[in-house]
């Protein structure tokens, strides 16, 4: 029993560690097709995804976004695995919200 538990432990800590890698390397594709696009001085503030893409070939992730006091969520598709595959296509699909912010400098 204490195998397996420890064997348990390994995975979860495994599969961790795979979570938010995925997180790193997909935030750095986007921020690579966002500069592809001319757009390098937008910044990405969060990346969003379902607990089962690190382990897909495909999936659906949004970003936020933001420039200048403007946020913004965008749906993006993922093809490829970026860990494991030497393909990975990033699209741009949808704007998902739009937070403009004003202020008057003084």
């Amino acid at each position: 029993m204490g195998k397996l538990f420890s064997l348990l432990v390994l995975l979860g800590l495994g599969y961790a560690g795979l979570y938010v890698y995925y997180g790193v390397v997909i935030e750095k594709e986007v921020e690579e097709q966002l500069e592809a696009r001319g757009l390098s001085s937008v910044s990405v503030d969060n990346v969003e995804y379902d607990w089962l893409a690190p382990v897909s070939d495909s999936a659906n992730i949004v970003v936020s976004v933001g420039y200048r006091g403007s946020q913004a969520a965008v749906n993006v598709r993922v093809q490829g695995h970026p860990l494991f595959s030497d393909e990975v296509t990033v699209q741009l699909d949808s704007l998902q919200a739009l937070r403009l912010g004003i202020s008057f400098g003084q």
